[in-house]
């Protein structure tokens, strides 16, 4: 082996050329074009289509990140696949998916979003960074790195082909993945207390979830009638199986289940997968069994949810991606969460170029970083128990979706994160709004305990909620800072509003329902007339005791 005694240096060293690494070395580039960045990655580019990793699936966060922050849109247009937004199918036990309840929209909302084929996405990444003069060494292992605080620089020594090299940087990232090397060695690792189980692999063919039915009128609910570009739920009590396409003609497949309700042993392996949904999904389980042949991967985590103690560090390191926080692939906030991260590190390293201190500034960012990992943390911790329940579920989602396009998705689209000004302008509404979240998803929890309601078949059409669709719509205007101001004003007031009709409604059968918390957080100026409308769309009616529907209604 050939040793490089002499280390090369540079500005800005990330440790882990994935997902998060690369995107940050162009956002870096993007920010401050003089910098020298390297890049270490073990996997040797080009990888492989339909890589096994999760976070195929986008939503607008992450969107608008790669199309806009990063200005990769033409590649996401024509190489990956525009997601037909959410979908929720409440199949469990069915094999006729066209006569139970379904949730999505009946065709696009305004704001898109992406289906990425991880594999053809960071082939192009590693692409894009080497074009962009960055070092970016693949197939390369790292076997030490040294962190030392103050003035003195970074170090790593990784191993490519048969030389081993040394680099030393002021900057160092950890996007390693679950490799966590930063993590590890300082003892950040962190436990959430939500425990799931997930397993997901990939079949080479497409699923055509469309073809499951053949009557016209279900198919044609939706324009246009590609229900299989939607990130498809199917969900149950305690879990919920994922469907996504992707363009290299794969499709990926998942489920995520508490490990309370659906022990880990019974889904460790593909033929257990295939048992388990015989009875919980019996229509996927028919569509597997016949593509068996195709299966091309398989991955079974256990209890994969965790967070961090630290992100961001004055002595001039970081985490980036799963090296850092992961949450749950519900609602897909992985590749959020590394646009937001990735924010806040560009932001730091061009205040430290610039000569800046950056002590209180990563504290701040850090809280605000953390605030955003607890908000989304809320949506799944003890939640998964009402996930198949029809009463409930549905307003959850509802919910869930008015906070993060309203509240969230509104920090990110007008490019707020870093500005401390506009947060603390905004730093009453925002903590309303995080601890009127918490309340509801409490409310909602204990809702689904007494609650629930029929499956029928038909379709809750987020497209014809105006509301709802303005909401998305809104995320692509560009605002002032009063507007802004504004702008959060009136999404908590929706929000409160909305907080208010539920309660009134769940109450309205359930009056034992505590609201206690959830009416001290709401403006008392506001009154039940106020939210009078929000849910006037709501299809199901809640009733005292579960059941299970025998689907014979008629189509609506």
């Amino acid at each position: 082996m050939t040793d490089r005694l002499s280390a090369q240096r540079y500005d800005v060293i990330i440790m882990g050329g994935g997902l998060a690494g690369l995107c940050l070395a162009l956002q870096l580039r993007k920010s401050l074009p003089a910098l020298d960045i390297l890049i270490v990655e073990r996997r040797r580019h080009p990888v492989a289509a339909a890589t096994h990793k999760v976070g195929e699936s986008t939503v607008e966060i992450a969107a608008n990140y790669f199309d806009t922050v990063l200005g990769l849109k033409d590649h996401l247009v024509s190489k990956q696949l525009k997601k037909f937004g959410f979908r929720f199918f409440f199949s469990d036990g069915r094999e006729d998916v066209d006569r139970v309840t379904e949730i999505g929209a009946s065709h696009y909302l305004s704001t898109p979003s992406y289906q990425l084929d991880r594999g053809i996405f960071e082939n192009f990444l590693g692409e894009a960074v080497r074009r962009d003069g960055i070092d970016f060494r693949d197939d390369a292992i790292i076997r030490q790195f040294e962190l030392r605080p103050g003035p003195d620089e970074h170090s790593i020594t990784y191993q490519r082909g048969n030389e081993q090299h040394t680099a030393t940087a002021r900057w160092l990232i950890d996007a390693t993945g679950r490799a966590e090397l930063i993590k590890r060695r300082l003892g950040l690792g962190q436990e959430n207390g939500h425990d799931a189980n997930a397993v997901w692999f990939r079949i080479g063919a497409r699923i055509t979830i469309d073809e499951w039915s053949d009557d016209p009128a279900w198919r044609n609910r939706c324009t246009p009638p590609a229900r299989w570009l939607s990130t498809n739920h199917l969900v149950g009590d305690g879990y919920w199986a994922w469907l996504i396409p992707l363009s290299s003609g794969s499709h990926s497949v998942g489920i995520v289940a508490d490990s309370r309700i659906h022990p880990s042993t019974s889904l460790d392996s593909f033929e257990k997968v295939l048992t388990w949904l015989d009875k919980h999904q019996p229509r996927l389980a028919r569509e597997l069994r016949d593509k068996q042949d195709l299966l091309q991967d398989f991955k079974y985590l256990r209890s994969f949810s965790y967070g961090c103690k630290q992100i961001f560090s004055e002595d001039r390191w970081a985490l980036s991606g799963e090296s850092g926080v992961f949450l749950d692939p519900f609602y897909s906030p992985g590749s959020d969460f590394i646009a937001i991260a990735n924010t806040y590190i560009t932001d730091l390293i061009a205040r430290d170029h610039s000569g800046q201190s950056i002590g209180a500034l990563t504290r701040v960012y850090e809280r605000f970083f953390n605030s955003f990992y607890e908000s989304t943390l809320s949506l799944y911790k003890n939640q998964y128990t009402m996930f198949g329940n029809l009463a409930v579920f549905p307003l959850k989602i509802i919910w869930d979706y008015t906070y993060y396009w309203g509240i969230l998705c509104q920090l990110f689209f007008q490019r707020k994160l870093t500005d401390i000004g506009a947060l603390s302008s905004v730093s009453g509404e925002l903590e309303r709004c995080k601890a009127l979240n918490f309340a509801m998803q409490a409310f909602l929890n204990d809702w689904s305990k007494v609650g629930n309601a029929d499956n029928l078949p038909m379709m809750i059409d987020h497209a014809s909620l105006d509301w709802f669709a303005e909401l998305n719509r809104g995320l692509r205007d560009e605002l002032d800072d009063v507007e802004f101001v504004q702008r959060i004003a009136a999404s908590s007031k929706r929000l409160q509003m909305l907080a208010l009709e539920m309660v009134t409604h769940a109450q309205s059968k359930h009056i034992e329902l505590d609201s206690t918390g959830i009416s001290r957080i709401i403006d008392a100026t506001l009154s039940e007339s106020d939210a009078a409308s929000m849910l006037a769309w709501l299809p199901v009616p809640d009733r005292t005791q579960p059941r299970q529907s025998t689907g014979a209604h008629t189509l609506q």
